[in-house]
C-alpha cells in the first residue's frame, strides 16, 4: 500500500506523510533529517530525481510532491 499526496501539503502534515512512505520504501530516517532531505531521498529510491524545493521550473507532472513542492510547472520539451 502506498502513500500518495492528494492536493496540497505543508509542514507537519506533509512531513508525517512523507516519513509513512519513506518507512514503506525503507528509506533511513535519522533524527534531525529535514523534509526536503527526506523527500529528495524518496524520489531517489523511487528511481526520480532528487529535484524537490531545488529548482524554479518542473516538468514532472507524475511527481506526487509537486503540490507542496512550490515550483512552476511547465511542458516537457520534445
Amino acid at each position: 500500500m502506498g502513500v500518495t499526496v492528494k492536493g496540497y501539503k505543508r509542514g507537519p502534515k506533509l512531513f508525517s506523510l512523507a516519513r509513512k512512505k519513506a518507512l514503506a520504501l525503507e528509506v533511513p530516517q535519522e533524527k534531525g533529517v529535514k523534509l526536503a532531505e527526506l523527500i529528495s531521498r524518496i524520489q531517489i529510491k523511487e528511481g526520480n530525481p532528487p529535484c524537490f524545493q531545488q529548482r524554479d521550473v518542473c516538468s514532472q507532472k507524475d511527481c506526487c510532491w509537486q503540490a507542496s513542492c512550490n515550483v512552476a510547472m511547465v511542458e516537457e520539451q520534445q
